[in-house]
């Protein structure tokens, strides 16, 4: 490559960036799933588009879709608060791996008696397209005020599915005979321990050693961050573990760790996720020939009606089952099975080991995801209102703080946001009772800033600067955030804090 095809290159990625960027607020006006507005400007430029790139390489397709599912998957764990996901944890391992184990069998089945397909290409069907995409979970929920039960269990699928779909199709999609059922099962539970020990170790590691080695520009803290989620999938997948796990779990570690500067490390990996999206759709849409897509059109819609109506459902209330969760939430669930990019990455493999039918699998697995994408997405809102299950609006926001470490000093500084909905309005500097060492110094009010008194009263909208030393620093968070959720009386009343030995992550109504 020459440096003025490099200068091509990389106005035409620029602008494509731009061009997406742009998408993304015509998505947010519409209802239109930004994913389909990606894909289809990878069409537009390939070569059935105005751009005429030809491109057909399914190998690097799925080489980069990896990489961007290991970014994505970083950037959902990061954002995946543990006390939410906590209650849901059970349900959600079960309906990734008893619920895959259901939507394959039916799906193919489907697949098979309704579509004619062989066996084997059904099967991979089913297990393709059984896999519910992060992306897409994470940017939708995200933007549907649900409970935070619902979120958690359909957030931590969509963590843990990828990696028992990736083993079942790799095992199917291998030229020769598939292994008996009793050593893909064991197989699936071995990568998957591994996944998990690797990912929890790594998330442990990594916070730990950013929690008490100061480095010396805040800029820095991001970029560690995201080597270390990145260092799990590489690690967990080279121990032949489920890589995908163990970047989702460490990730979520390292989230829910207290870091210093996190809303900053937030937002470097927000925008990473995006240029993954981004650069993933534009890739999967240029992979794409659309004049063929015609024939397995018709193919892909009774399997998604299959997947959509049938499987999807029964995984969900079976799976749940013994959880005893309200049927409104198992329908809500039911309906937010969203596949993206994963199970179109997914599809790449067959076509890579050079399977029969492979391009055909490719083609109806692409019709598929953008048919069913288009309808549940937008309908997703209407249904949760349909069902009541929108958030309760009068439960406690939790703070924003972001803490920064003053290494000279043995201290830390607190940067704290009141949101609107925290119980920390109305309550009084010196009602916080946080522990000695710890003072709030600065009051940002209004585009203005003033040293408080011990009357001040706190409102929604301020943001705090509270110095803490080291030894009380988690002490100062716990308490602070226990006030956020159960007010002025908080420990007393069994919130959190320091009084009642509880997290200090603030208590959630139970539904």
């Amino acid at each position: 490559m020459t440096v003025h095809q490099l200068n091509e290159l990389l106005l035409v990625c620029s602008l494509v960036l731009l061009i997406a960027v742009a998408a993304v607020r015509i998505s947010s006006r519409s209802g239109l799933p930004s994913l389909l507005l990606y894909l289809g400007i990878g069409i537009a430029i390939g070569q059935d588009g105005i751009g005429n790139v030809v491109f057909d390489n399914a190998e690097l397709t799925q080489v980069i879709g990896y990489a961007a599912l290991v970014v994505i998957l970083a950037e959902g764990g990061l954002g995946t608060k543990w006390k939410e996901i906590k209650p849901a944890l059970p349900a959600a391992v079960v309906l990734s791996l008893v619920g895959v184990a259901v939507s394959v069998g039916v799906t193919a089945a489907g697949a098979h008696y309704l579509v004619g397909l062989e066996w084997r290409q059904a099967l991979i069907i089913g297990a393709v397209v059984s896999s519910t995409d992060a992306a897409a979970v994470f940017s939708v929920l995200r933007k549907v005020p649900l409970p935070s039960r619902v979120t958690g269990v359909l957030e931590a699928e969509s963590g843990f599915n990828d990696a028992p779909v990736v083993i079942l199709v790799v095992a199917f999609s291998t030229v020769g005979p598939v292994d008996s059922w009793y050593l893909l099962v064991g197989k699936i539970a071995l990568e998957l321990a591994i996944g998990v020990a690797v990912g929890l170790s790594v998330g442990w590691l990594g916070a730990f050693g950013l929690r008490h080695v100061a480095l010396p520009a805040s800029g820095l803290y991001p970029i560690a961050v995201m080597a270390i989620a990145v260092a799990a999938y590489a690690a967990g997948a080279m121990a032949h573990g489920s890589g995908f796990l163990a970047v989702y779990l460490a990730a979520m570690v390292l989230g829910n760790s207290k870091l210093p500067h996190w809303p900053a490390t937030r937002g470097f990996a927000d925008g990473l996720g995006w240029i993954a999206q981004i650069g993933m759709f534009v890739l999967l849409g240029l992979l794409v020939t659309p004049h063929n897509l015609w024939d397995d059109v018709w193919p892909a819609i009774v399997i998604g009606l299959v997947l959509t109506m049938v499987a999807r459902p029964l995984e969900v209330f079976l799976s749940l089952l013994p959880f005893k969760l309200p049927w409104q939430e198992k329908a809500l669930m039911s309906w937010a099975g969203l596949r993206g990019a994963v199970p179109i990455i997914l599809a790449t493999i067959p076509m890579v080991s050079d399977i029969d039918g492979s391009e055909r699998i490719f083609n109806i697995v692409f019709v598929l995801v953008v048919v069913y994408t288009l309808i549940q997405g937008p309908t997703l809102p209407w249904l949760a209102k349909a069902l009541r299950l929108e958030d309760d609006p009068s439960e406690a926001a939790d703070l924003g703080i972001e803490s920064a470490p003053l290494e000279r000093l043995r201290g830390h500084l607190l940067s704290v946001a009141i949101p609107a909905k925290s119980r920390m309005h109305g309550v009084e500097v010196g009602e916080l009772r946080l522990p000695s060492g710890a003072s709030v110094t600065l009051v940002v009010r209004d585009e203005k800033s003033f040293v408080p008194g011990p009357t001040t009263v706190l409102r929604r909208g301020d943001e705090l600067l509270v110095v803490a030393t080291d030894p009380v620093r988690d002490a100062a968070e716990q308490r602070l955030r226990a006030v956020g959720q159960g007010g002025k009386l908080a420990g007393w009343l069994g919130t959190g804090g320091p009084e009642s030995g509880n997290t200090g992550t603030g208590t959630r109504r139970s539904r």
